[in-house]
């Protein structure tokens, strides 16, 4: 009795074995140095995405930091050209102006002295040539001396170029001279803006006192920005460029490169490049920050998509299809890049197939 349940005990274990069902092992993927082989009916398989590389037309933007300034030929600092006291101010604050409006009179000894200096220089020439004719007269009656004719002569040339002389040290303060003891009237240089005035009526000024007012033409204004020696080949004078300031995220401005400097700033390895922009609205003010990108030549490139590019260590690389089902892994050197795409400029060519989603899953590859 004993033997024959031992023996219903082993058939049934026996049964139950047989009527199990035996579960299908995945078939793994193979990698060997740096290839690597994904069976059609492993899942990773289906999350390997693949695109032909070609070429496309790539534009290497180059985008600069930069400070909107004044262009200097249109922005004058107006100090006064003499010690003493302002008696009076013709403009005010944000009035445009022409070259050559008053801008204010000061009461001035020194200015006094270039004006006595031009008003003796100019009765002496009066009379040296008084002196002249009459004796050109005298001479062409016969009771003259042609010697004393050519001393008076000489005379009267050296008193012309004294005044000359003192006439330009009042050009040179767009004065006329006025009468003697009367205040000197200092004109704007060029037309403009006020945009800064110091001027009190009756303040003391001395001749090397700080600018007292500037007169700024702001309609066009320069951007000041630095390029990268690597990337200065790709700007010219006469590029349009884009223009962002904070201040205005929204609005979109234009320039064209008007100076690229010489000289490279050893410390930071750039050069100087100045922009050249219309400022009609007067929104961009001298002193803020813009963000300066330069358009270059398009070019044949060759751009993949950044998941297509894996990093290890220091080096970079992608997976390139070499069979059915196989991937080898080929480093390769990089250029500019972006949100979506990067350049290749070496390891891979048109025309051959990489991996442009799933290179995670290979990370075990050696």
């Amino acid at each position: 009795m004993k033997k024959i349940i031992l023996s219903s005990i082993i058939l049934f274990t026996a049964s139950c074995k047989d009527n199990t069902p035996q579960q299908n092992k995945e078939p793994e993927v193979m990698i060997k140095d740096n290839h690597v082989t994904i069976p059609e009916n492993n899942p990773i398989f289906k999350k390997i995405k693949t695109k032909v590389v070609t070429e496309q037309e790539h534009s290497d933007g180059v985008i600069s930091a930069g400070t909107i300034q004044a262009i200097p030929n249109h922005y004058a600092e107006i100090a006064s050209p003499f010690s003493g006291r302002i008696t009076r101010s013709f403009i005010q604050l944000g009035q445009n102006i022409s070259a050559g409006s008053p801008l204010f009179e000061i009461l001035s000894s020194d200015y006094f002295s270039v004006q006595k200096d031009y008003t003796d220089a100019l009765n002496d020439v009066q009379l040296a040539e008084k002196n002249y004719r009459r004796q050109q007269d005298l001479v062409k009656h016969g009771v003259g001396i042609q010697k004393e004719l050519d001393e008076v002569e000489t005379d009267f040339k050296n008193k012309k170029t004294s005044l000359s002389n003192t006439s330009s040290a009042l050009k040179v303060y767009n004065s006329k001279g006025g009468g003697l003891g009367s205040p000197l009237i200092v004109r704007a240089p060029i037309n403009g803006e006020i945009i800064s005035n110091k001027i009190v009526n009756g303040q003391y000024l001395k001749g090397d006192a700080d600018p007292v007012m500037i007169i700024a033409e702001l309609s066009k204004v320069w951007i000041s920005g630095d390029v990268k020696e690597k990337d200065i080949r790709f700007v010219n004078t006469g590029d349009q460029v884009s223009v962002k300031v904070s201040a205005y995220p929204e609005k979109n401005i234009t320039g064209k490169v008007y100076h690229i400097n010489e000289i490279v700033d050893e410390d930071t390895r750039s050069i100087k490049v100045l922009i050249e922009c219309d400022n009609p609205d007067r929104k961009l003010k001298p002193g803020m920050y813009a963000t300066v990108q330069f358009s270059t030549t398009p070019e044949k490139a060759v751009m993949i998509p950044v998941t297509a590019l894996t990093q290890q260590d220091s080096s970079q690389y992608v997976w390139v299809k070499t069979g059915n089902n196989q991937y080898t892994k080929r480093s390769v050197t990089t250029g500019e890049t972006d949100e979506k795409t990067v350049r290749i400029t070496s390891g891979i060519k048109p025309g051959e197939t990489i991996m442009t989603e799933g290179g995670i899953y290979m990370l075990d590859a050696k």
